[in-house]
């Protein structure tokens, strides 16, 4: 089940982390509230507390999945250093020259397919297919070109921007080849990338979402059925003790 969380008392709880199967980047600090984040994610993948260009926005400023991560250009060579020793050793970390540096703005992605703004730069579209290991797709959500502020995606599912046509809806699904639906988190906001993160198994939404969009949240990711192993092996462990 989808968890909320807040970030000194932001529930756009997307802006300030980075969520894939292989690891999270989150900001520095935060209260009680965002810790749950860590406690739920620990043990099971890295999770890396870092800044990116001296700010505290990580999941905004970069974007990866299990195959790599991307940062901008103002990134520090410390903050690189510091990333690349804490993540797993076939993760690949890229610095990027790109113009719209805020790349969790504007790319969208799972482990196996990218959406990028339509404006981005050749060479990024290169770099995002060669780093992260997907195929790429110039794309608007509901008419933005944000992709990564009105969406969030996993190999599970999708949930978009509720502005998206049933056309877009579809177009969508066909790219991703995910089941798909139009929703909204912290009470009916349409930036699903900055109230949310999710990857295969888990999801963290921020604390003003309603119980009936964590509903929606669960039933697309299907968190339902997709608790790690270890965790279904404790459970029927103790049920066959019971028994």
């Amino acid at each position: 089940m989808a968890v909320r969380a807040q970030f000194e008392h932001s529930s756009d709880i997307g802006v300030f982390c980075r969520l894939t199967n292989k690891y999270a980047l989150v900001a520095m600090g935060g209260a009680e509230p965002f810790k749950v984040l860590e406690n739920e994610l620990s043990g099971k993948i890295p999770v890396v507390k870092t800044s990116i260009a001296g700010t505290r926005v990580v999941g905004r400023l970069c974007v990866g999945n299990r195959h790599g991560l991307l940062v901008p250009n103002t990134t520090t060579n410390q903050e690189l250093q510091h990333i690349r020793n804490s993540l797993p050793d076939d993760v690949v970390v890229q610095r990027v020259e790109e113009r719209l540096s805020a790349l969790g703005n504007v790319i969208a992605t799972n482990d196996y397919v990218a959406l990028v703004h339509p404006d981005i730069e050749k060479e990024t579209e290169d770099i995002i297919a060669n780093v992260l290991n997907v195929e790429v797709f110039r794309q608007t959500i509901g008419s933005n070109a944000l992709v990564g502020s009105y969406c969030a995606v996993s190999n599970q599912g999708a949930l978009v921007n509720p502005r998206c046509s049933v056309e877009d809806l579809e177009e969508l699904a066909s790219l991703w080849q995910v089941p798909l639906v139009a929703g909204t988190v912290n009470r009916g906001s349409d930036l699903i990338g900055a109230g949310m993160v999710v990857n295969d198994w888990s999801a963290f939404v921020g604390f003003d979402t309603t119980a009936t969009e964590i509903s929606v949240v669960d039933s697309i990711f299907r968190l339902q059925d997709s608790q790690p192993t270890d965790v279904i092996s404790s459970m029927r462990k103790s049920l066959i003790d019971a028994l």
